[in-house]
């Protein structure tokens, strides 16, 4: 029998006209709560949220469910699930229990970060995790003095580092992490796929999309540089899975802030027959192939999570 508190979600869900695909987007989940990454989801919370969905929701292959937007017949309250950048956890947390729920996925991958790279963030935030107490001056790198004396301070230099560098030139972003990594010590944590995680992912149904090679925000890029990224990202997961490429995601994802129109055609003309974005929303018959919405529902206990879906789902997004 239907729970008061369900019941009253359906309603909500249709008293607020929601319709068309929601596509969620995670990055990590982790075994346990890391203090570090306050915004990652932990495996404890991403199981009741797959326990949602498949509850209530209807998820499907990002493939199925453009096909049924094309052609029609979208069942009610769409949900397609992704993964940006190509994290290991993504195999070794999130795909056991999306396999518990019979839930599948696609995730979007960075292919320079493979096989032992790590992406720029992560290197600044495990630099800052075990960073000398003090002062950190990065003055010459452009982005002045940082407190880090007692351990609450770590995250939020991290957070402002990663803030203030993020639109820098690829070159000068990698000035930083180099500075970062030697101050503190570390290398590379392999927190990435490895390319036979791909082929593992892969075989257990999971769909696999480009990301860039290094993600690289493409609106910072010229023409010539942004298309190298997308042709060369998507070349590199077709040799390692030995079949095409279908699906991008934009870096960061934000249109007109992180990706141009020209950028959608380079996308296009490289031979990918769809992308997502960050834009919130969702995904309507009339919504351009290129610019697909997603979003994340952050809230951390069920009846808040149902609400958001339902918020998000009220403007389908027409471009």
């Amino acid at each position: 029998m239907m729970s008061y508190r369900d019941f009253a979600f359906r309603c909500l869900w249709k008293v607020l006209g929601a319709r068309g695909l929601s596509t969620l987007l995670y990055h990590r989940v982790l075994p346990e709560l890391d203090t570090m990454r306050p915004g990652e989801i932990t495996a404890r919370e991403f199981e009741w949220q797959m326990g949602v969905l498949q509850e209530h929701f209807n998820v499907l292959p990002l493939r199925d469910a453009l096909e049924y937007l094309q052609h029609g017949g979208l069942p009610p309250r769409s949900v397609c699930i992704t993964f940006d950048d190509g994290y290991a956890d993504n195999l070794t947390v999130a795909l056991p229990i999306l396999e518990r729920y019979g839930l599948t996925a696609t995730v979007f991958v960075s292919s320079g970060f493979l096989s032992g790279g790590q992406m720029w963030n992560d290197s600044i935030l495990e630099a800052l995790r075990v960073i000398r107490p003090g002062s950190l001056d990065l003055s010459a790198l452009g982005l002045g003095r940082f407190n880090v004396a007692k351990d609450s301070d770590r995250l939020n230099t991290a957070i402002g580092i990663i803030r203030d560098s993020k639109y820098f030139p690829l070159a000068r972003r990698e000035e930083v992490v180099k500075y970062l990594m030697e101050t503190s010590g570390i290398q590379s944590e392999g927190l990435m796929l490895t390319h036979e995680d791909l082929r593992e992912l892969k075989r257990r149904g999971v769909e696999i999309g480009g990301h860039t090679v290094s993600h690289a925000i493409l609106a910072s890029l010229g023409e010539g540089e942004a298309r190298a990224e997308i042709e060369k990202g998507k070349a590199d997961l077709e040799g390692i899975l030995g079949e095409p490429i279908d699906f991008f995601a934009y870096p960061n994802g934000r249109k007109d802030q992180d990706y141009r129109p020209v950028d959608v055609e380079l996308v296009r003309n490289a031979g990918f027959t769809a992308a997502v974005t960050t834009n919130w929303g969702v995904s309507a018959p009339a919504t351009s192939r290129f610019e697909l919405p997603r979003f994340t529902p952050w809230d951390r206990n069920r009846a808040k999570y149902l609400v958001r879906m339902a918020l998000n789902a009220r403007n389908p997004i027409a471009h």
